[in-house]
């Protein structure tokens, strides 16, 4: 009996609770060992799980932060402005100015009004007028005379006068069809037309909603040319029109 007892006594407790064992084992399952930073002990446990180790992070790049343009005073404000307009080939407008000078819009307008009042005090044979939405240095009409010898001294006239004619009833009748300006002239004007679109002088702007005719109307360029801002800027028929033109209209009925 006492031999019995002492062989179970021997064998231990049962294997259900039988403790963990020491040593390495050990480490794997719990606590990292002595030396080992937890974070590789972490590591190795998702690895172990499948579980994709976070890709860093990218830098964010510092935004750069352009320095603001040099502020112009008015003197210098106005001679570029003026600089620019003697290169100019046609009306600028003063947005456009501005993004050149890199200055703000709301400045460019009062020094160009103050520059145009400064060429009009002064006398001076040319002057800063606004036309086609721009701005741009026009010769006075009181000298258009000496321009005009000067110009064409030895050339021609590059539009014939059925050329003007036509080009004046369309700026005043604007928008109106060839037929209509065949009426008016009392002769046909495709080919004058066909010559004053090609010069870029007037353009189609539609159909006629009964007969569905090509519309014409003046072109930025007309403006330019002339030295006007809009069309509201022509002068007025009447005192270039007959006394008897009600009698010729009658007649023509």
């Amino acid at each position: 009996m006492s031999s019995a007892s002492g062989e179970s006594a021997e064998a231990g407790p049962d294997r259900g609770t039988e403790a963990p064992p020491e040593g390495p084992e050990r480490t794997k399952i719990g606590a990292p060992a002595d030396g080992a930073p937890a974070d590789a002990a972490l590591a190795g446990e998702g690895e172990a799980a499948g579980v994709p180790e976070r890709a860093p992070r990218p830098r964010r790049r510092a935004t750069v932060v352009p320095e603001p343009a040099p502020k112009l005073d008015d003197a210098e404000l106005r001679g570029a402005l003026e600089a620019i307009l003697l290169v100019v080939d046609e009306p600028v407008s003063e947005l456009v100015l501005a993004q050149v000078l890199e200055q703000p819009a709301e400045r460019i307008c009062p020094v160009l009004d103050e520059i145009a009042a400064g060429y009009t005090a002064a006398g001076h044979g040319f002057e800063l007028r606004r036309a086609a939405g721009g701005w741009r240095l026009y010769t006075r009409p009181e000298y258009a005379t000496y321009v005009e010898r000067f110009v064409l001294d030895g050339q021609s006239v590059r539009l014939t006068q059925a050329a003007l004619e036509t080009l004046a009833v369309v700026a005043y009748k604007q928008p109106v069809t060839r037929s209509r300006i065949s009426a008016i002239r009392g002769v046909n004007c495709d080919g004058v037309i066909r010559t004053l679109v090609s010069r870029g002088l007037i353009e189609e702007c539609g159909t006629e909603s009964d007969s569905g005719a090509f519309l014409y109307r003046t072109t930025t360029m007309f403006l330019e040319k002339l030295g006007l801002n809009s069309v509201d800027d022509l002068p007025p028929l009447a005192p270039f029109l007959p006394d008897d033109v009600e009698e010729l209209a009658d007649a023509t009925r």
